[in-house]
């Protein structure tokens, strides 16, 4: 599957103010960059950084006045495709250690607070087979609602509201999933099928040894979805982080088969 990404920013920012960006889909062996190109304004600072477990980059900008980033790229997806529901759940001892991070609860993802639910209503499941259910479960029980959440929503606040937006249901995923004692963490990506269109954040889960893309909302498929970063939640992978007053003037994402 090749996917042709078009992402377009533009702020505007009262004073000299720190950035960090998080837009190219990431160099990484599941999927091929075939072609990118990021065009920036004139900068005050520009540097790459490592993003969170060394998938992806992190772009530090210092800018003023307004900040306009347009980023193409056209990305062919290589990873192996798999039923989540047919994946054996590692044991906790034997799990590499980059992955006990995603074990433990988070900002935004509460996981120990969910155990004793995960425990009553998918206690007759085991591995892949109890996260395709809680997919489902999430699915069902949620209606997507944009406006209603903001960033400072956990997975415990969408849980009681039963709606909201992909972060949203992302955030509840890895917390159930999690509260299993399996390692789940949120994945930015760019991913056909997303409406609105937008940046998108989903689940993505380890289970069979390897990492698996899990959409809650439905709308997206593993092999449609370009990954941009990773992170513990979606404070790890926003797409722009100010450290300063900015304000959007526009802002569009397009994905579309190449």
């Amino acid at each position: 599957m090749q996917i042709k990404i078009h992402a377009h920013l533009d702020y505007q920012l009262s004073q000299p103010t720190d950035i960090l960006l998080q837009v190219e889909a990431a160099m990484i062996p599941e999927q091929t960059i075939d072609d990118a190109h990021i065009d920036l304004p004139k900068l005050e600072h520009f540097a790459r950084v490592t993003g969170h477990d060394g998938i992806g980059d992190r772009i530090w900008l210092r800018a003023e006045g307004r900040l306009i980033v347009d980023y193409t790229s056209t990305v062919t997806i290589n990873r192996i495709l798999a039923d989540v529901s047919t994946l054996p759940r590692i044991e906790p001892h034997l799990l590499p250690g980059e992955t006990v991070q995603y074990m433990m609860p988070s900002r935004f993802c509460q996981s120990d607070q969910f155990q004793t639910f995960v425990a009553s209503q998918f206690g007759g499941l085991e591995g892949g087979q109890r996260v395709a259910a809680i997919r489902d479960w999430v699915s069902s029980h949620f209606d997507y609602v944009p406006g209603v959440s903001t960033g400072s929503t956990t997975a415990l606040d969408t849980f009681v509201k039963r709606q909201g937006v992909c972060r949203d249901y992302a955030h509840v995923m890895v917390t159930l999933v999690r509260a299993c004692g399996i390692p789940a963490r949120v994945a930015a990506v760019y991913a056909l099928g997303v409406e609105p269109q937008d940046f998108h954040a989903v689940a993505e889960v380890f289970l069979g040894g390897e990492w698996h893309l899990v959409d809650a909302t439905g709308m997206a498929r593993e092999g449609g979805m370009a990954k941009i970063g990773v992170g513990r939640d979606a404070a790890d992978v926003a797409f722009l982080t100010a450290y300063g007053a900015v304000k959007m003037n526009n802002q569009s994402v397009e994905v579309e088969p190449a």
